[in-house]
């Protein structure tokens, strides 16, 4: 048998962190299933650090907002690409812009493939009438099987997560002799409607802290986020972590944590792509529409009441709150949450 050719995949996921972390474990699996192949993932400059465990894979920046903006910008982008000598395109984002890209590529003779979001099923599931309440294939499925159409299939296992990193220096000043168990609190998310109130929140925390000798990393971005989360420390053994750490800082201590509290957001699966227990709390989404943390067992999710809100999920992304259900999230008591989080950390 012959040495297999090397492949080159170019792979495009420029949206949300929450979706460009849920394709790490998907990469690492392609990375140990299919060692003949090179990655490049079109994406921000920002999320590089979530690849630096992934050998094979480097991160090519799309400045969507200047030199790659427009239909212009993105013949620039595309030229630039060809010249890394790419042998398959894997879009796994399906939007205007890669769809733009899709064309020059295939202008080029290069195969593309890409993504079935699922939309008429997504669309059924967040229907307000005939609503189809069913489980619908994960996005880290979605994402394996768009490789496996460009003729690399892939297997996913809870094992494809990331290894604990070394505490960097700034994460060591911040978290070294800090009592154990360390728990990360990721209280925001982008939309309201899955978002837990700040209140509660601190309720539970506190009751947390009465029963589990922990310490509290408090996880949001920007500076209003900033100062409402300094709110929640107080003199307890609570940390505010935003704004202290880079992004790769942030990593190093999240990839330490024995566990981590999140919405429906980013912060969930950046936890879970290293493994780490997650406890998610779900508003006016639902798990069931596929953008669970990867490899977390179902037991950790605490979910809002439908027998009281049967519209949920209203939306799959959480932007859309029917009235009356601005407060659905709500029905998940602070006890649950701490409950949620003991067994969780039984885990860790």
């Amino acid at each position: 048998m012959g040495t297999p050719v090397h492949k080159h995949l170019l792979v495009i996921r420029l949206s949300a962190m929450g979706d460009v972390a849920m394709t790490v474990p998907v990469l690492r699996a392609l990375q140990e299933q299919h060692p003949n192949c090179t990655v490049t993932v079109l994406t921000r400059s920002f999320f590089s650090p979530m690849f630096a465990q992934l050998p094979q894979v480097s991160v090519f920046t799309a400045d969507v907002k200047g030199r790659h903006k427009g239909v212009l910008g993105l013949w620039r982008l595309y030229r630039a690409l060809k010249q890394l000598d790419i042998t398959e395109v894997v879009d796994l984002h399906a939007v205007l812009r890669s769809t733009i890209l899709k064309v020059f590529f295939k202008f080029g003779s290069t195969p593309f493939f890409g993504i079935d979001k699922g939309r008429s099923d997504k669309k059924a599931l967040t229907a307000p009438k005939k609503k189809v309440f069913a489980r619908l294939k994960s996005t880290h499925e979605r994402y394996a099987t768009v490789f496996g159409k460009a003729g690399y299939p892939i297997s996913l296992q809870k094992t494809h997560v990331l290894e604990k990193e070394a505490l960097s220096t700034a994460a060591r000043s911040i978290a070294e002799n800090r009592p154990r168990k360390w728990i990360g609190v990721a209280p925001f998310a982008a939309h309201e409607g899955k978002q837990y109130p700040l209140e509660l929140m601190k309720k539970a925390l506190a009751v947390l802290q009465q029963q589990v000798d922990c310490t509290l990393f408090l996880f949001g971005g920007g500076k209003k986020e900033q100062l409402l989360l300094d709110t929640l420390v107080g003199d307890t053994d609570r940390v505010n972590v935003t704004g202290k750490l880079s992004f790769a800082d942030e990593l190093s201590l999240i990839s330490n944590l024995d566990g981590m509290v999140a919405m429906d957001s980013g912060n969930a699966h950046l936890a879970a792509m290293y493994g780490v227990p997650v406890v998610t709390l779900w508003g006016v989404t639902h798990p069931f529409a596929g953008f669970y943390p990867f490899g977390q067992p179902d037991s950790l999710a605490l979910l809002a009441d439908r027998e009281q809100f049967p519209l949920i999920p209203t939306s799959v992304y959480g932007n859309k709150v029917p009235e009356g259900y601005e407060n659905a999230i709500k029905t998940i008591g602070t006890e649950a949450i701490v409950q949620k989080v003991r067994a969780m950390l039984e885990l860790s």
